[in-house]
């Protein structure tokens, strides 16, 4: 599967959407998704909860083991993709859609300039 090229990435295997709003989505790419296997649980945080970049804030679980996902900009946590709860799943059938992970509103745009572009993480931490 191609990296989409709207995306920016991180070298932890995050993808983010900008939403022209001053807001995010976020999810896991689908190398990282391939390499955990088939998820069974997906925790997410609660909405309004502030993210530093670098830390945690999710945790997918998969029949293999328990990888954390790590905030890939700093904001606050404006929605959630309730739908996990229930189908977890959809993240590996669909990372860059229905697979999202949260919304994030930004604390500072000026941070996607920093994420990699499609190119960028299908070469280095992306690659295959």
């Amino acid at each position: 599967m191609d990296n989409p090229s709207d995306l920016r990435y991180t070298p932890s295997h995050e993808w983010l959407r900008d939403n022209g709003d001053g807001t995010v989505t976020v999810g896991i790419t689908h190398h990282a998704q391939d390499a955990l296997g088939e998820l069974v649980y997906v925790e997410l945080p609660e909405p309004g909860r502030a993210l530093t970049a670098g830390t945690q804030f999710a945790v997918v679980e998969s029949t293999k083991a328990a990888s954390d996902v790590f905030a890939p900009v700093d904001g606050e946590v404006v929605e959630v993709n309730a739908a996990l709860a229930d189908a977890p799943q959809a993240v590996n059938e669909s990372p860059f859609d229905a697979g999202w992970l949260v919304r994030i509103r930004l604390a500072d745009p000026k941070q996607l300039d920093s994420m990699l572009s499609a190119s960028g993480y299908g070469a280095g931490p992306g690659a295959a």
